[in-house]
């Protein structure tokens, strides 16, 4: 694997990770700060561990451009902050019923349904201020700033993440067609870790032309990884992956192993790792950390 400044793609990572999670509970409210349980609710979710792989690439994207990591920080919590109300929210009895994440018992099974909801749209809001502000970020551009957390929104919405939830939802137990399981894990997935990217480019001022080849890099990986997803939820191991496995054969989920078979789904996922690289041609080694992220993700197991 090539090495980036001395670090592999995973080490990459794990440094970001711990430069998140550092940065994180100064930007949280204070979890014994009145009412208490909805800030103890929050803190077990966003706390409880996870890659930090959307906040990384909201990181790799900027210095890809020739950003500077501390200047998007803020942003790059406010991403995974984001990552956390889905997943509280997906996890929900309504949703997935999920009993387990990142090796822990769902918000839902600890704080209850109705504090979950509550700790979902909290970090949500949370986020947002965060995005909002110049409280940390006072070297990016106010416009900028707008440009990214209007971007963040748009991927949000029902036109976006959303929109992929509810096809989702309503495809449990049904046979579906490509261009519909296509949408879901477009949409569901690859919105989010696209606007991560593009915001990461556009905090850090990134020409139309940056900004464009990340958008594709972003579409492509987005798609990947969700890909594999679906392959490790068959094929993983759930002490690793910290998560329940096998809930998307149970639940009758659309999913690619289920449409296409493992084969042709590691495949495509192949396919378009190497389709994302290729939209990085225009960019000289500050964007290998991207590079070897999307390589990464292919060969992850967790």
């Amino acid at each position: 694997m090539i090495l980036l400044d001395g670090l592999s793609a995973s080490q990459y990572l794990s440094e970001g990770k711990k430069l998140i999670d550092e940065r994180m509970l100064s930007l949280l409210p204070d979890e014994e700060s009145y009412p208490d349980v909805i800030h103890k609710a929050m803190h077990y979710s966003l706390l409880a561990g996870g890659k930090r792989l959307r906040p990384v690439l909201v990181i790799a994207a900027s210095e890809a451009v020739g950003g500077d990591r501390e200047a998007v920080l803020p942003f790059a919590v406010a991403a995974e902050m984001i990552h956390t109300y889905t997943l509280i929210h997906d996890d929900l009895p309504a949703l997935d019923n999920d009993d387990l994440r990142r090796g822990k018992p769902t918000n839902h099974k600890v704080f209850g349904e109705a504090i979950a909801i509550l700790a979902g749209d909290a970090l949500l809001t949370q986020a947002f201020i965060l995005m909002t502000r110049s409280v940390g970020m006072e070297n990016i551009p106010p416009d900028c700033l707008l440009n990214a957390a209007h971007e963040m929104a748009v991927a949000l919405s029902s036109t976006g993440m959303i929109g992929g939830q509810v096809v989702d939802l309503e495809s449990e137990g049904k046979p579906i067609d490509a261009a519909t399981l296509e949408y879901i894990h477009i949409y569901k997935t690859g919105f989010l870790i696209r606007a991560c990217i593009r915001c990461g480019g556009i905090l850090s001022q990134a020409t139309p032309r940056q900004l464009n080849s990340l958008s594709r890099f972003g579409a492509h990986i987005g798609l990947a990884f969700q890909i594999i997803d679906d392959i490790l939820d068959i094929t993983g191991d759930e002490k690793e992956l910290g998560k329940d496995v096998g809930s998307d054969l149970e639940k009758d989920k659309a999913t690619y192993p289920a449409l296409y078979g493992l084969e042709a789904s590691r495949c495509k996922a192949d396919e378009l790792v190497k389709d994302s690289i290729a939209c990085l041609e225009e960019f000289d080694n500050r964007a290998d950390p991207l590079r070897e992220i999307a390589r990464f993700f292919v060969q992850r197991t967790f």
